[in-house]
C-alpha cells in the first residue's frame, strides 16, 4: 500500500512542478506582449535614450495592460463560481 501513496505523492508533486512552470510561461507570454505593443504604440523612432514623453507613455502603457488582464481574470474566476 505504501508504494501507491508514495506514487500519488510524486504525482502531486509533478502537478505542482507543471502548474508552476505554466504559470512561468504565461508570465514570459505576458511580458513578450507587453513589449510588442508598447513598442508599437510609443515608441516612434529607437534612440540612445528615452525622452519623457516616451517613458511616460510605456508606464501608462504597462499599466492599463496591466489592470485590463487583471480585470480579465477577475471575470473568469467570477463566471467560473457561478458555474459552481
Amino acid at each position: 500500500m505504501d508504494e501507491y501513496e508514495n506514487v500519488s505523492g510524486k504525482d502531486k508533486e509533478m502537478d505542482e512542478f507543471l502548474q508552476l512552470e505554466r504559470q512561468k510561461a504565461e508570465v514570459t507570454a505576458l511580458l513578450h506582449e507587453f513589449n510588442e505593443i508598447c513598442w508599437e504604440k510609443c515608441i516612434g523612432k529607437p534612440s540612445s535614450k528615452l525622452d519623457q514623453a516616451t517613458q511616460v507613455c510605456l508606464s501608462n502603457c504597462v499599466d492599463r495592460f496591466i489592470d485590463t488582464s487583471v480585470l480579465i481574470a477577475k471575470r473568469f474566476v467570477e463566471v467560473i463560481n457561478r458555474r459552481q
